[in-house]
């Protein structure tokens, strides 16, 4: 359907990419897989045409419909939710209008013979024949489906777009791109914004109603899920497997071991051959034998491995300071502003050593529980925190709090203290920092950089109670899983906001679930805990 043929792009004196080809087919759903900086945005950039390739072409059939949902963008203000949405069906108007013109010309015509009038027939027939095959005759109802999926209230549809938050605002982008329909959906990062709900209700859309597919994620059960064919882009080349994401994982575990078996052979050989050119230079006998060495070897094409991050490091939180035995008990807590119920009469206790994951749709009131344990906002009811409680708290703000004018370093080596002083850079490589980045002023960090510099710091220090709320936003899959490796092994008490399925699973060993206006408590992991909601949600559609 789309043919990329020898696409590079290099900017700044670096080759991003060099003469990758590749075909997107009908029905095809591709992940982009590789490190933060191999160049996937980018690609995808380009095959939104966002931007120019510096050489190569991409060439897309006339009709076709490609659809980008890029990681940042905002909605504009003036129209309600609903309003913004049904723009995805603007195109149907236009075309309705413009058929409505054709067909006044041809009523108004009396030259049926001449050429004009047989073009401006085939043009109305051609146009009424796409616009027909097009249903939108329904598209009132597939705007509120589309918006209820993505975890909007019937009451937030004739609400401005402007009273929304970016993430909000996010999913009406999404809403609208889905609604089109497009030949290609291109999706950069699409559950960053998006609850566990709606994840589900957007991996069914994408599995069972989308056409071709590319997506950029570093949620990996939500990739596993949705993909059939992996595209990893690495060291300016690309690979291509039509498997999907855990698939892929064990066979480039394959390819690298074959090219570093290669690689040592290679470097063997050059060893040998090096060694004869030198013992035999000056040997009249064998000066043939020499200078065809030394040609081969200048001519040897010499093999490269992939590169793959090796420092499989290992972090360690510092121990725990022992607490009480029940570092949180709530008794009849709740919340509301002004009219607004967010919960009321949550009772709960969470016991030393707990991990638990707070769970359920945006809005529903689970950052603000944190806040009022972190006693940031008042409450009703009784809330009591253990004796001897030291909180470690990450929050999406936590990033706005660093000092400006220390370098990434220079942050971390602040806090750092006993043997991870000798790992600091291990450390920052595996959040990605690594070389130059770390002297990078924290005034120019992007909002996601100065997140993971924040998680880095929350690591070194000492604490008992760890709050974390939604900590992997900003992370790729191999952070993510030194982060979740060193949760497990913390020896405190954990509370964690998250919608990564992946990331809690085998994490958490309680859920307490927020919606309609409670806080419920499931002694289950997140598995457990998700299949038990669909046998729920089943029988509440066989009630309604």
């Amino acid at each position: 359907m789309i043919s990329i043929d020898g696409l590079t792009v290099e900017f700044g004196g670096t080759t991003l990419f060099s003469d990758i080809s590749f075909v997107i087919n009908e029905k095809d759903r591709i992940a982009l897989m590789g490190k933060n900086g191999a160049g996937k945005s980018t690609l995808l950039k380009i095959l939104a045409n966002a931007r120019q390739p510096s050489r190569g072409k991409i060439s897309t059939p006339k009709d076709c419909v490609v659809a980008y949902l890029p990681q940042h963008l905002m909605t504009e203000d003036g129209k309600t939710v609903f309003e913004e949405t049904a723009q995805a069906f603007a195109h149907l108007h236009k075309m309705e209008e413009e058929i409505n013109q054709l067909n006044n010309e041809l009523a108004t015509r009396s030259d049926y013979e001449s050429d004009s009038y047989m073009e401006l027939i085939e043009k109305v027939s051609a146009l009424s024949e796409k616009f027909y095959t097009i249903d939108s005759t329904n598209y009132e109802e597939d705007v509120e489906k589309a918006l209820l999926g993505l975890g909007f209230t019937r009451a937030d549809f004739n609400k401005q777009t402007s009273e929304f938050s970016g993430g909000w605002r996010m999913r009406i982008e999404l809403a609208k791109l889905l609604l089109q329909k497009p030949d290609v959906l291109l999706l950069d990062e699409p559950t960053n914004h998006l609850d566990i709900e709606s994840i589900q209700w957007l991996e069914d859309f994408l599995i069972n109603s989308a056409k071709a597919v590319i997506v950029i994620s570093h949620d990996r059960k939500f990739v596993d899920n949705i993909t059939t064919r992996t595209i990893e882009v690495t060291m300016g080349r690309i690979y291509d497997y039509k498997v999907n994401y855990s698939k892929y994982l064990e066979l480039r575990k394959e390819r690298r071991e074959q090219q570093q078996k290669a690689y040592e052979e290679q470097q063997k050989f050059i060893a040998e051959t090096k060694e004869f050119i030198e013992r035999f230079k000056g040997t009249y006998s064998k000066t043939l034998q020499v200078q065809s060495r030394v040609k081969m070897l200048e001519k040897l094409e010499i093999l490269e491995v992939d590169e793959e991050d090796t420092s499989a490091l290992r972090l360690k939180f510092p121990p725990s300071p022992r607490s009480g035995n029940y570092p949180v008990i709530m008794e009849s807590v709740g919340k509301s502003y002004g009219d607004h119920l967010v919960f009321s009469n949550a009772s709960l206790t969470i016991e030393r050593g707990d991990k638990v994951a707070f769970v359920g749709k945006n809005g529903e009131g689970k950052s603000t529980l944190v806040k009022c344990i972190m006693k940031e906002i008042e409450h009703s009811g009784t809330l009591t925190l253990g004796h001897n409680i030291q909180i470690g708290y990450f929050a999406q703000n936590q990033a706005s709090l660093l000092d400006e004018g220390l370098t990434v370093f220079q942050t971390i080596d602040d806090v750092a203290i006993g043997d991870i002083r000798n790992k600091i850079r291990d450390l920052l490589g595996a959040f990605m920092f690594g070389g130059e980045e770390s002297t990078k002023k924290v005034k120019v960090l992007s909002g996601g950089e100065r997140t993971r510099l924040a998680m880095i710091k929350l690591l070194l220090e000492p604490v008992n109670l760890l709050i974390l709320d939604e900590p992997t936003n900003h992370l790729d899959m191999k952070t993510k899983d030194i982060l979740k490796q060193a949760l497990i092994d913390f020896d405190g008490t954990l509370i964690v906001v998250s919608h990564d399925r992946d990331f809690l699973d085998g994490l958490v060993t309680k859920v307490f679930e927020f919606g309609n206006k409670r806080v419920v408590e499931h002694l289950s992991g997140i598995y457990e805990f998700l299949e038990k909601k669909k046998m729920n949600s089943l029988k509440e559609l066989e009630r309604s």
